[in-house]
């Protein structure tokens, strides 16, 4: 059984999209003894991480000594191959999952509206100083508006 859960290099997947996958690999390894669960990325290895982060957050509500043991496995090879890289979005989407997982946080279905952008100060990324933004506003991964450059 192959799924595909892929996202974009270099971006979060969605909070459903990483509670999805927990699930099939939670259903899967639950299915039968001899049910392994391997992945595989094309991308950077932080998009690994967050599975495999988001995953030990996930199997920890029901934890077994054979959960334990494999727990303690993944964080290990989590600590030692995936950790060092990783996009701060990345991290910080791990912790909204666990706060997820454990009430802290609740998903919000409602849609939000941006009005405004306000910018205390101006940054300086040109040679005579200054900058000239724009804004780039996505929605499911796709542009929805662009402000005039």
């Amino acid at each position: 059984q192959v799924l595909d859960f892929g996202w974009p290099d270099m971006h979060t997947p969605a909070l459903e999209k990483i509670c999805s996958i927990c699930k099939a690999m939670d259903t899967w390894l639950n299915a039968a003894a001899h049910n392994v669960v391997v992945l595989h990325n094309k991308g950077n290895r932080g998009r690994l991480g967050v599975v495999v982060a988001a995953y030990m957050h996930y199997s920890n509500i029901s934890a077994s000594a054979d959960q334990a043991l494999d727990r303690f496995a993944m964080k290990r090879f989590y600590e030692d191959k995936v950790l060092p890289v990783g996009q701060p979005s990345q991290k910080r989407y791990i912790h909204y999952f666990s706060g997820l997982l454990s009430g802290s946080i609740k998903m919000n279905n409602k849609p939000l509206f941006l009005h405004h952008v306000i910018m205390h100060g101006i940054p300086n990324f040109e040679s005579k100083g200054g900058c000239r933004p724009f804004l780039k506003i996505y929605q499911a991964m796709q542009p929805v508006y662009t402000s005039g450059i």
